[in-house]
């Protein structure tokens, strides 16, 4: 059965190789067991039910909350010969006829349907009629009422599962915790057995989190690394969507705004605009997005502060879908958090706005983290980053920003807390720090108290910050519903001065992060691939689909590289199969046979059906360059000089070199390592008693004593051992 899969994979859709995951997945749904499946945007979700489509007799329905998504998936299905339709609102009445006839006679093998259509009687009759093999249920998170998008309809799929009980059901989503996982199989009734949870870490994202000082320059600025290049910028309001896009475009950029209080003819063609490479920058409200599966997004910035993690992690998870690096920029200010609560505060349901509490404080715990961005955004979807740094988040790459100690300030906060009953949030603990006489503070009487007026040396902003980080430290304990603090024992130790508070101490401003801007690890003819691009949006144009439909930007960056000038060898690209092949490939061979035969360059790769471009040919990644050149002799310090890099970033790419089942030389890191005999000698008992994947432990139980940097070292010799 896998193999009939892999070959509906590679000569349908043009993969040589299932993605992590897929392959189990598949087979299950095949198997005919009810699945849960949550991965990652990008990870291959919408495969796990369109391949077994193919090889089922029957129809699979593919329920979707989304017009944009079902029309993008049946226009890409299309294009590789198969037989997908939908049924929405987007249609007039003889093409809904016609996709009726399709599905009547069984021609059609995949349907996309909202649940609301889905339900509609005529649509339950025709489809009792016909033989359901497969319920693809999408955006399953919609089911559960934790998840940060409920939707009622989307509970009644149990009686559709229970109409057509032959057909096996499968649940997908990209941001589920593992409450809504568990809110999911229980209403649909899944075993527990048949779940497969993908890793949330989107590896090719660069995450970076800035303070907003100046949002119209930061933007402009950041847009300028990007000529040319398609991206979202995701604004809280309406307003600020229409004042942002008409900034830019008298800037210069290609541009369109989007958002609900523009007219569906408008939204639509701004959409087709975008997805079609027309236009290359949307400005938008979280109603732009879901569903669209334009591969090549190379930036996401967040103009605002998204509502929760979940809105975050979906809209960054519209960039960089082709795998390539891409770039999410969220510019912070605490004056955004006042709107976000604001949004809160009109929420008439009680449960709805303490479940959208709890979210606002898990983001930011991301947003203020002074650790790797990936640690607190994996561990909100419980998942342990098997990290300590990602070395593609501003964290990482950033010089780590000193600690200081905050002891005496947290003190003072902490015993403002007391004063005023354990009863108040933290802005107004601030404004009886900073000796506001506002009239609630006259109300309470706390302007009479000594600590009224002790922390004028701190901004609220700073304040602002510094409060969060003692909740963070375990100080405080913040009531989600009404936000009022309350002392921990902790906190009491550190009033009575027995523990120390150390943390950051922000700034009012700081300068954004500048990493170089790199999409793909593949040295490819940039000459060569503007060339395809145009005869894409060509090809595209003249069938009225976006161009990714006909190859997405990773395919032309293979051909720039590779110089394929056969069928044969144009086969063995990532994303070519035999219909895509035979349907566009002759004209995307003559470029590049005629740009090869004007310069005298021959093909890279041979002619064989047994290789693949990506198995034999592809340049090495990094870190598997950085760890061959430390086994052959190369010390830690030359290869900090050879790579112009820190010592860490060289460290991190052995870890990863490892992780991935490969072998390193261990004595060059005792070398390397500043302990002494008996200090490496301590840090190594250690790892034998705590285990050496988390380093935290480690640290702790060497009472602090050994700085991280030692102990990564420390750690690869470890894990170098036979």
């Amino acid at each position: 059965m896998i193999e009939k899969a892999s070959a509906v994979l590679n000569n349908v859709f043009g993969y040589h190789e299932f993605k992590p995951l897929q392959k189990d997945i598949i087979l299950n749904v095949l198997n005919k067991q009810d699945t849960l499946v949550i991965m990652p945007t990008g990870g291959g979700k919408s495969m796990c039910y369109q391949l077994p489509a193919l090889m089922f007799s029957g129809l699979t329905v593919v329920i979707s909350p989304l017009i944009s998504l079902m029309k993008d998936q049946v226009e890409q299905l299309e294009a590789l010969g198969v037989e997908a339709v939908f049924l929405n609102s987007s249609l007039d009445s003889q093409q809904y006829q016609n996709n009726m006839d399709l599905i009547r006679s069984g021609v059609a093998k995949l349907l996309y349907v909202a649940p609301e259509t889905l339900l509609m009687p005529r649509i339950l009759e025709l489809l009792d009629r016909c033989q359901v093999d497969a319920l693809a249920i999408d955006e399953a998170h919609c089911i559960s009422e934790w998840g940060h998008d409920f939707r009622p309809e989307y509970r009644q799929m149990v009686n559709v599962r229970k109409r057509f009980s032959n057909a096996v059901c499968i649940a997908l989503t990209a941001t589920a915790t593992p409450r809504v996982r568990e809110d999911i199989k229980q209403n649909l009734g899944f075993s527990a057995s048949n779940e497969f949870l993908a890793s949330f870490n989107r590896e090719n994202l660069f995450l970076e989190i800035v303070p907003k000082a100046n949002a119209v320059g930061q933007t402009v600025e950041f847009l300028k690394k990007f000529p040319d290049q398609s991206g979202i910028i995701y604004c809280l309001s309406r307003k600020q969507v229409d004042e942002l896009s008409d900034t830019l475009a008298q800037n210069g950029f290609s541009v369109k705004p989007y958002h609900a209080g523009l007219g569906e003819d408008i939204r639509k063609e701004n959409q087709e605009l975008f997805i079609r490479d027309d236009v290359q920058i949307v400005v938008a409200t979280v109603a732009f997005g879901m569903g669209i599966n334009k591969p090549n997004v190379r930036f996401v910035i967040h103009y605002d502060l998204p509502k929760n993690i979940e809105h975050y992690y979906q809209e960054i998870g519209r960039a960089g879908r082709d795998g390539l690096q891409a770039h999410c920029l969220l510019l912070f200010s605490y004056g955004d958090i006042q709107k976000v609560k604001y949004f809160i505060s009109q929420m008439t349901n009680e449960q709805e706005q303490l479940v959208a509490t709890l979210h606002l404080n898990d983001l930011l715990a991301m947003v203020e983290t002074d650790v790797c961005r990936r640690i607190p955004l994996l561990k909100y979807f419980g998942e342990t980053f098997q990290s300590d740094a990602c070395e593609i988040c501003d964290n990482c790459v950033n010089e780590k920003k000193p600690l200081v100690d905050l002891t005496e300030t947290a003190q003072k906060f902490l015993s403002c807390v007391k004063r005023t009953g354990e009863l108040f949030g933290i802005m107004h603990i601030v404004d009886v720090l900073r000796g506001s006489e506002s009239q609630k503070i006259i109300k309470f009487r706390h302007h009479l108290l000594s600590t009224h007026g002790i922390g004028t040396e701190y901004s609220k902003k700073q304040w602002s910050h510094l409060a969060r980080q003692f909740i963070q430290k375990g100080l405080l304990n913040q009531d989600l519903q009404h936000g009022s603090l309350k002392l921990t024992q902790k906190a009491y130790n550190v009033m009575l001065g027995r523990e120390e508070v150390m943390g950051l101490l922000e700034e009012d401003t700081t300068p954004a992060t500048k990493p170089k801007v790199r999409h793909s690890d593949l040295d490819f003819d940039e000459t060569l691939f503007e060339l395809l691009r145009q005869e894409r949006k060509r090809m595209a144009d003249s069938m009225g689909v976006p161009p990714y439909v006909v190859f997405p930007d990773k395919t032309l960056m293979e051909m720039a590289h590779f110089y394929p000038q056969s069928r044969d060898t144009l086969l063995q690209l990532h994303g070519v199969g035999e219909k895509k092949a035979q349907r566009f490939g002759d004209e995307f061979l003559s470029i590049i046979n005629n740009f090869c035969d004007e310069r005298g360059i021959r093909e890279k790769l041979e002619s064989s059906s047994s290789s693949t471009a990506t198995q034999t040919q592809t340049k090495k990644r990094k870190f598997t360059v950085i760890a061959e050149a430390y086994n052959e002799g190369k010390s830690i310090q030359q290869l900090t000089s050879d790579f112009e890099v820190k010592q860490e970033t060289i460290v991190q790419n052995l870890l990863k070199y490892l992780q991935e089942g490969n072998k390193l030389r261990a004595d060059g890191f005792l070398q390397a390592s500043k302990l002494d005999d008996e200090d490496q000698m301590r840090v190594l008992e250690m790892f034998r008693h705590l285990g050496a994947s988390r380093l935290r432990d480690v640290f702790d139980g060497l009472s602090e004593e050994i700085n991280y940097d030692e102990l990564r070292l420390l750690q690869l010799y470890w894990l170098s051992q036979d």
